[in-house]
């Protein structure tokens, strides 16, 4: 049988002090000596103590817990975010509680509620596919903030997106500026943040006169997506000199048909990315992307979400980021005169 664990009364009789005192120290109390600070965290230490957070947080009433929703934690931009979130939670002196959903609105519902039942002050959705109505409710239950996607709105809901038509204009004026016009979209499926970048795709082949050049490939935001998407487009009546491909992922397996055809990138196909993600696959393939901050979105969502714990009541903030065009090696003039 498993020796019982020690509790706070086990502390304060090893230390020679209250329980209350013991209390207040594990809280962090300006009212315990230096002394008594010292002789309650030894005794702790040799006990193997550790304090029960679940009675702490009913006796103060805070949890001092931040539920996070992670829409696929197979994506490499969500960790990404998911870092800086962590990073500003720790300085605030708050633990993350993560759940996934896995892209189902049913289960990202049942994780939320769960989240709830352990009284978290807040939650940060990394992406998300609730109903409007599902996040206005947990919106109107607990401080809510959404990064990557901006579609929703409610009068407490604050997001942290990426300006998507903006990144997706810079990746088609990269190719145009190389002498491209035959330049294919590999599509990311239907989202708002994929529909946003082919728009900008869509707005950059318009303004340099290449509206009738515009291909629009259906697809996907996985590696197997862009594969087969960049099949189809390889295998038209016209194919392109250079893709456009809706995330870094899916640029992979777009990467992997152009090879398998007998082809080379830049050589033959150039391809551009987007994300900007930190795997060192795509800087082995040196793929140039339209690269977000990622990082830095994940800090402004935590900073908002505490700024709105302290006043619940302020108005939702719309916070956009820019993106920038990373030039590597996956990009280059066409071969020959298109």
């Amino acid at each position: 049988m498993r020796e019982p664990r020690p509790t706070i009364h086990d502390v304060a009789s090893r230390a020679g002090v209250s329980k209350s005192l013991v209390s207040l120290a594990m809280r962090g109390s300006p009212k315990v000596s230096d002394a008594s600070r010292e002789a309650i965290l030894q005794a702790a230490a040799d006990l193997g103590y550790r304090p029960n957070a679940a009675a702490r947080s009913l006796a103060d009433r805070r949890s001092r817990t931040v539920g996070v929703l992670v829409l696929d934690l197979h994506n490499p931009v969500f960790a990404d975010i998911l870092d800086g979130i962590q990073s500003e939670v720790r300085a605030q002196g708050y633990s993350t509680m993560l759940v996934t959903g896995a892209a189902d609105p049913d289960r990202e519902q049942a994780e939320l509620d769960k989240l709830l039942e352990f009284q978290v002050e807040g939650l940060i959705l990394v992406s998300h596919r609730l109903s409007p109505a599902a996040l206005r409710r947990f919106a109107a239950e607990v401080p809510t903030v959404v990064v990557t996607r901006d579609d929703i709105h409610g009068p407490r809901i604050d997001t942290i997106s990426n300006d998507d038509v903006a990144g997706g204009a810079l990746a088609a004026e990269h190719l145009i500026s190389l002498g491209h016009t035959r330049i294919a979209h590999l599509a990311g499926g239907d989202n708002p943040v994929a529909r946003n970048r082919e728009q900008g795709y869509r707005d950059a082949m318009t303004s340099a006169g290449l509206e009738d050049d515009i291909t629009v490939i259906p697809g996907g935001l996985t590696d197997a997506a862009g594969y087969a998407s960049a099949q189809r487009a390889l295998a038209g009546p016209r194919p392109p000199s250079a893709m456009f491909v809706a995330n870094d992922i899916a640029a992979l397996g777009a990467i992997a048909a152009v090879q398998e055809c007998g082809q080379s990138v830049p050589g033959d196909v150039s391809v551009v990315g987007y994300d900007g993600i930190a795997l060192g696959a795509l800087r082995t393939l040196s793929l140039t992307t339209v690269a977000q901050p990622l990082e830095r979105m994940g800090t402004l969502a935590a900073q908002r979400l505490f700024a709105r714990i302290e006043r619940p009541r302020q108005r939702a903030h719309h916070v956009l980021v820019e993106s920038e065009l990373v030039v590597r090696g996956s990009t280059a003039a066409p071969a020959i005169d298109l």
